[in-house]
């Protein structure tokens, strides 16, 4: 039997642009599944890949917060999710949908 490990999006994250790329994919992701946890799941990914104290030191919250927000089944403010995108060196863009 082959042995495999759990895929981890975090390793691959390297810089803002592939952090804004996977974000993007999630949202389109989230958006067409009508599930907004797979959003905050790959948030916490790409928080994680930048380091969680980091990423809560530079958004003016605890580590503990940070960890809640992202957590699942989580319902983070949105003012929350603006700080830690901002942290994250990313932004909230808003399109027309796609037919």
């Amino acid at each position: 039997m082959i042995k495999t490990t759990p895929f981890d999006p975090a390793r691959y994250l390297q810089d803002e642009e592939e952090i804004s790329l996977f974000l993007e994919a999630a949202a389109e992701e989230a958006a067409e599944a009508g599930d907004s946890a797979i959003l905050l799941q790959a948030i916490n990914a790409a928080a994680k890949a930048r380091g969680m104290m980091e990423i809560a030191k530079q958004a003016g919250v605890s580590r503990e917060s940070l960890y809640k927000s992202l957590a699942p089944n989580a319902k983070p403010r949105f003012d929350t999710v603006v700080k830690i995108l901002d942290a994250l060196g990313v932004q909230i863009k808003i399109g027309a949908k796609s037919a």
